[in-house]
C-alpha cells in the first residue's frame, strides 16, 4: 500500500461492508493493494458507527445491498449521500428486494460477482478525489 500522507496525516480510508466473512475479506484485500486504509465492517449498523466516528476520512464505501441488521446497502448508501455527500459509495449485489431506483444519484452500482480491476479503478478515482 503506498502512504501518500505528510508527517502527522492520516491516510484516507477504504470502508468495506458486507456480511459474507469471505467477500469481506476478498474485497479488502483488493482494496489493500491501493493507497488507501481499508475498514472492514459486518453490517449497517457497524458502518454507520464507524462512518460517525470517521465519515470524514472515508474516501470511498464499497457495500453489499443484502446485509444482516435493520440497515441495508441501499439505507447506508442513502445516509453517507447525505452526510458525506463527496464519499465515492459503489453498491454491490448478486440480487436485490429493492430497486435500484432507489440508490442515491451519486452511488454506483457493481453487480456480483464483480472484478478485482473494477474495484481498484472506483478505489483510484475516489484516492485521486480525496488527495
Amino acid at each position: 500500500m503506498m502512504d501518500r500522507t505528510g508527517p502527522g496525516e492520516r491516510p484516507f480510508i477504504a470502508l468495506v461492508v458486507e456480511d459474507e466473512p469471505d467477500l469481506r475479506s476478498l474485497a479488502a484485500s483488493v482494496l489493500e493493494e491501493t493507497e488507501l486504509e481499508v475498514a472492514e465492517a459486518e453490517n449497517g449498523e457497524a458502518a454507520l458507527s464507524f462512518l460517525r466516528k470517521r465519515g470524514d476520512e472515508v474516501a470511498m464505501m464499497f457495500v453489499d445491498v443484502n446485509l444482516g441488521g435493520r440497515l441495508d446497502g441501499i439505507d447506508l448508501a442513502l445516509a453517507a449521500a447525505h452526510s458525506w455527500p463527496s464519499m465515492r459509495v459503489i453498491v454491490t449485489t448478486g440480487g436485490m428486494e429493492r430497486s435500484l431506483n432507489d440508490l442515491p444519484p451519486s452511488a454506483r452500482f457493481m453487480p456480483k460477482p464483480w472484478r478485482a480491476l473494477d474495484v481498484l479503478v472506483e478505489a483510484e478515482k475516489a484516492a485521486a478525489y480525496s488527495f
